[in-house]
């Protein structure tokens, strides 16, 4: 546990350093975030430097790779996906920036990026010894077996997770903080469940411990860039920063087992997501909206609550499902 310790505050030591480099490198390049007509309640934003995902891209990396301890080629490949996401985000804020529009990629070739990384990383966790097909019964030891399901299940995972983070990128320190408190919670279950599973193999034994490390990464290097990102925010993580934490807690539910933790921690990016997709629906078929404006996190700005409240309802409501996460893992293995 002390090297998820010492993870952490690395993480955070790391982006705290970088944060103010890439925020003066952004703005250097103009890397200005394009803010939709249609939410005129942001037009105060217009200017600030986009692509900060860097900023715990970076840190999550470097902290990582200065605690792994023994075998760690899980937790490198989770540290890849990671990377590999941000890249598809990264191209899609970069051409943003160069064409000055709000629309960067496609969206099928955001989709064929996703679809490419999700399936390989799919079909490598199931060929895994240490992954295969079984799934945890959220906070216990006990598993279900998908067989072959097991690849295309993966692969929706991919697809809804990091298309709900992005969607949730919608307020200063919304995604970030939300994200913080899923991962905290996913830190905390994984570790009280390792703590229960007979594990003679050494080896994978540091495969799981390492991928707990970049979880604490990730957890120090968020709050390192929630200083920068929250109200009023001075960069925001751009596509580059959401989709790479979406691809992050994918793959690391992945490859511990814990996919089925997604919809219970991740429950706002959940119902985020579900707002745009009933929107979309109700007006296709009635010209009419169920909300204000989706994602929902818009509608409750345009009722008139204000943007720290709502980000600070959606981190509190995510903490506290990922302390009952916990206890019940507690309680359940004890």
């Amino acid at each position: 546990m002390d090297k998820i310790f010492f993870s952490i505050l690395l993480g955070f030591l790391f982006s705290v350093l970088v944060s103010p480099l890439v925020i003066k490198f952004m703005k250097k390049l103009k890397a200005n975030q394009a803010i939709y007509e249609y939410v005129d309640m942001h037009k105060s934003k217009v200017g600030t430097p986009t692509m900060g995902g860097l900023i715990f891209l970076i840190g999550t990396i470097a902290s990582s790779f200065c605690v792994f301890q023994g075998s760690n080629k899980l937790a490198t490949i989770c540290l890849v996906c990671f990377a590999s996401f941000a890249v598809i985000g990264f191209l899609d804020d970069f051409l943003k920036v160069k064409l000055k529009r709000n629309l960067g990629l496609k969206p099928y070739q955001k989709i064929i990026g996703q679809l490419a990384i999700s399936v390989i990383i799919a079909v490598f966790a199931y060929n895994n010894p240490f992954v295969g097909s079984e799934i945890f019964v959220p906070f216990v030891s006990k598993t279900i077996d998908l067989g072959w399901f097991f690849i295309p299940f993966c692969i929706f995972i991919f697809l809804a997770t990091t298309n709900a983070v992005n969607l949730t990128d919608g307020l200063d320190g919304l995604a970030g903080g939300v994200s913080f408190a899923f991962f905290v919670g996913f830190l905390g279950v994984a570790y009280v469940v390792l703590r229960t599973l007979n594990i003679f193999d050494a080896t994978y034994l540091e495969e799981y411990k390492n991928i707990l490390i970049v979880v604490g990464g990730v957890i120090g290097s968020l709050l390192a860039y929630l200083i920068s990102n929250c109200h009023p925010a001075t960069i925001f993580m751009g596509d580059t920063g959401s989709l790479a934490i979406g691809g992050l807690v994918s793959v690391v539910c992945i490859f511990t087992k814990q996919v089925l933790l997604i919809p219970i921690l991740g429950l706002l990016f959940v119902w985020t997501a579900i707002s745009v997709i009933v929107q979309v629906i109700y007006y296709k078929a009635t010209k009419k909206r169920v909300f204000l404006m989706a994602p929902f996190h818009h509608h409750l700005e345009k009722k008139g609550m204000k943007e720290t409240k709502i980000v600070a309802v959606y981190t509190i409501v995510t903490l506290m499902l990922s302390v009952l996460s916990i206890f019940l893992a507690i309680v359940l293995n004890s």
